[in-house]
């Protein structure tokens, strides 16, 4: 029985020990052949080879099922089953996961994942729980950078006036405007069009997506700013997982732990390769700035985002973190 919409007629058919095989749908914004679609397949593998078939599942990739946030949203209301997503927009739904899209927070990609990883990342999972959310496993998309079609970006000063996609996402917004640019939010499959027609100039994104995304084809100059560390996360229903019996609920979560543990070695071989593909291809890829005045000016006006709402404990402990 393959759903989209899960009624509650499905919802009670999960009760106990499933017998009747289940297909599912794991929704994503990027090609099936990206990191996400990496991740989703191994999410899908896994599960069908804990549960001996009864759980079978497809990726509706390329954002078929909406932007991000509407995906998020059909997850609370039990009309989508599982999605894998940056964090971005998840910050209107649980506020406390804003704390990890700060500017220049995470030093590198061993401390983000040992972050996540860890006792921090749980509580972030605990608090996405109590929002009509299942937070399965902490993903991957990667360090973010900025591109754009008008002109090399090497200082803060290069950015002004720059109008710059960004995600449904206070702190980014606010990095940006702190830097100079002029934000202007919008779902991630609108974005290709939008640069395409001159909407907006450029975007960012981390090399997983540019490459996966062929932004070459409507930008010319990439600089990596490395300005923001980008998580996924693998989301369930709650309507659905609810619904399953324990043992079914564990191999959801080591499933998605098989996913993210994927799309972290697909980042990990993207990011070695994607500096030339994206020259290959074109860009002009600026890979050494001085990234101190940009930190400042984005830090400076995006952690009170933040910090202003929940004071900067949760900051302080990450930024300590060894």
């Amino acid at each position: 029985m393959k759903h989209y919409i899960l009624g509650a007629v499905s919802a009670i058919a999960l009760v106990g020990a499933a017998q009747a095989q289940e297909s599912l749908v794991i929704g994503h914004s990027l090609s099936p052949t990206s990191h996400y679609g990496v991740g989703a397949q191994a999410f899908i593998d896994t599960l069908a080879e804990l549960s001996g078939g009864t759980f079978t599942g497809e990726q509706a990739p390329a954002g078929q099922l909406g932007g991000e946030r509407d995906m998020i949203e059909g997850l609370q209301i039990g009309s989508l089953d599982l999605v894998i997503t940056s964090t971005g927009p998840l910050g209107n739904f649980v506020p406390e996961v804003l704390a990890i899209d700060l500017p220049f927070l995470f030093r590198d990609y061993d401390h983000a994942r040992r972050v996540l990883d860890g006792e921090i990342g749980q509580e972030l999972l605990d608090a996405i729980g109590e929002n009509d959310l299942v937070g399965l496993a902490w993903s991957e998309n990667g360090f973010r950078h900025v591109t754009n079609s008008q002109r090399p970006v090497t200082s803060p000063e290069d950015m002004s006036g720059l109008k710059l996609r960004t995600m449904e996402n206070a702190v980014h917004m606010a990095a940006f405007e702190g830097m100079g640019a002029a934000p202007t939010p919008m779902a991630f499959p609108e974005v290709f069009g939008a640069l395409q027609q001159g909407v907006v100039d450029g975007q960012e994104n981390p090399i997983t997506v540019i490459t996966a995304s062929r932004f070459w084809e409507v930008q010319g100059y990439v600089t990596l700013t490395g300005h923001v560390y980008s998580p996924a996360i693998v989301l369930a229903s709650p309507i659905l997982f609810d619904g399953l019996t324990e043992e079914q609920q564990g191999w959801f979560m080591e499933a998605a732990a098989a996913s993210a543990a994927a799309t972290r070695a697909e980042v990990d071989r993207l990011e070695a390769e994607g500096v030339a593909l994206m020259r290959d291809n074109g860009m002009e890829v600026i890979t050494e700035i001085d990234r101190a005045p940009f930190q400042a000016l984005a830090a400076e006006a995006a952690w009170p985002v933040y910090t202003d709402r929940f004071g900067s404990e949760l900051i302080e402990r990450i930024v300590a973190f060894e």
